[in-house]
């Protein structure tokens, strides 16, 4: 189909949001750990690289098991929130790359108490770390999947900033020949 017909036009917007639906699903995914929600974000084959210093996920089902761990769910019990940001998404064809932003943000216990006017009172919470992602997805038979993952710490080195530049630069590859925006 011509990519300047309505129904090409319709088509890049419904991929979109559902890629950006499926990648909202990952953070509650993470906080509750519900098997069904991780089962329907990844292929079966997914990849998972958080890179030299903690060990990912080869399938999907060991990504259920990543999060299944004790050590997960003891995380979970003490507050963890995955904040994720609104992704930077190149589609092209059945196959889509995104980029953005995740916050691990849990309860400061050790925090001061503070009141906010109408919003009680809290001793804060704290930003764990804050990473890049590169998710690459496919689109299957039951629509898009999340096919890879990379998870780069915000840490000033260079393999997140990379990730981040051969982002924007591919994004704005795509934009220039009217793809991907």
């Amino acid at each position: 189909m011509p990519p300047d017909t309505l129904e090409a036009r319709l088509r890049a917007v419904e991929d979109r949001l559902e890629i950006y639906n499926l990648l909202a699903t990952h953070p509650l995914s993470g906080d509750t750990g519900e098997r069904d929600l991780i089962e329907a974000i990844y292929t079966d084959d997914f990849v998972f690289d958080r890179g030299p210093e903690l060990d990912g996920a080869r399938g999907r089902e060991a990504m259920v098991q990543l999060v299944q761990r004790d050590e997960h769910w003891t995380a979970i019990a003490g507050g963890l929130a995955h904040f994720g940001g609104l992704p930077l998404v190149d589609i092209d064809g059945d196959t889509a790359v995104a980029v953005s932003y995740l916050a691990l943000i849990t309860p400061d216990p050790g925090g001061e108490t503070r009141e906010l006017a109408n919003h009680g009172t809290s001793q804060g919470y704290r930003i764990h770390r804050v990473l890049a992602n590169r998710w690459t997805l496919e689109r299957g038979q039951d629509g898009w999947r999340v096919a890879s993952r990379i998870l780069m710490p915000m840490d000033g080195s260079g393999p997140a900033v990379e990730l981040l530049r051969d982002a924007g630069r591919a994004h704005l590859h795509h934009a220039r020949q009217g793809q991907g925006t």
